[in-house]
């Protein structure tokens, strides 16, 4: 009986989470040769995913993320950008998009090497995240994903990273 009752005191202090399979990738890093390893990004902890693009009328919402970004980065937010010219309103080329990303908006969260998000030749994490909560309709469409790997919701582009519907949402997966 007390190997029982030890069993039920340890049992809660290991974690059994692992990465999910779709998470278990890795991914270039925006105008870089450096490759990511997500699992080791993710570390169990919730994830907001976005589409993004470096023309297009959202493209203000870099300076938004970054801010929400700073603010719960601490809380174990991760925070990932996918550029993608799935809406033909991305950059000619890497460099220019990493100088509208890092120059103009002074992003610092993880942002990839441009991928497609929609349609037969989406990325596997995008074909993972439209097959849960929908395909991106549209440029910064954004994905909540909870510690288990879970894809919580998809916000529409109109939805801005400082909203209190995101907020509130990455909140409660805080």
């Amino acid at each position: 009986m007390k190997l029982y009752a030890l069993l039920f005191a340890i049992l809660p202090s290991i974690s059994w989470a692992q990465c999910p399979d779709w998470l278990d990738t890795s991914i270039h890093k925006l105008h870089s040769s450096d490759e990511i390893q997500l699992c080791n990004i993710v570390k169990n902890n919730p994830v907001l995913i976005i589409n993004t693009a470096s023309h297009c009328g959202y493209t203000k919402q870099f300076s938004d993320l970054e801010q929400l970004y700073q603010s719960y980065k601490d809380k174990g937010l991760v925070v990932i950008g996918f550029p993608s010219n799935s809406f033909n309103q991305e950059a000619s080329n890497e460099a220019q998009t990493a100088s509208i990303c890092y120059k103009n908006f002074g992003v610092s969260f993880v942002m990839s090497k441009p991928i497609s998000v929609k349609g037969t030749d989406a990325h596997p994490i995008f074909e993972h995240l439209s097959s849960q909560q929908g395909e991106p309709r549209w440029n910064f469409n954004k994905y909540l994903v909870n510690r288990q790997g879970d894809v919580i919701k998809r916000y529409e582009s109109s939805i801005k990273p400082n909203s209190a519907i995101l907020i509130k949402d990455i909140e409660a997966v805080l």
